[in-house]
């Protein structure tokens, strides 16, 4: 993982992203929290794509991880692909889980929330995410 020059405190905001790595490694990408979108969002910046996210699955995803309490695969998938069963990734799509569905905020662009989401727990401290070329996994600290 590697954030910006910022320190941790100040990282995560538009004017001092984090630049993360994809869980594999094999991506950078840019991301911060903007609570002054409508809703609150995680944005996630990939070349020239912005993913957003909605702001409290931070938080949701780390609850989540606590009461898994061990290690849980990613399963990031695009939006029109289906989520593996028991995958962070199914889990940002489910009904059951505290949104009611999609995390993801704009149709089209709302999967790959195992590739995106768990780095950004990682660069805050709240959880361990593996960095393999494939199959990954990640658990709540």
């Amino acid at each position: 993982m590697k954030t910006s020059s910022a320190s941790k405190a100040e990282a995560g905001s538009a004017d001092s992203p984090w630049t993360l790595k994809t869980p594999p490694g094999s991506s950078d990408f840019q991301a911060w929290r903007d609570a002054a979108l409508d809703p609150p969002a995680l944005v996630v910046q990939v070349g020239k794509t912005q993913l957003r996210y909605h702001l409290h699955c931070l938080e949701d995803l780390r609850t989540m991880l606590r009461s898994r309490g061990d290690w849980v695969p990613l399963g990031s998938a695009d939006e029109q692909k289906p989520a593996a069963e028991g995958t962070v990734e199914a889990w940002a799509r489910s009904a059951d889980n505290p949104v009611h569905g999609w995390y993801g905020i704009k149709k089209g662009l709302r999967g790959r929330f195992g590739m995106y989401v768990p780095p950004v727990l990682e660069a805050l401290g709240l959880a361990e995410v593996e960095h393999n070329a494939k199959n990954n996994r990640m658990r709540a600290k």
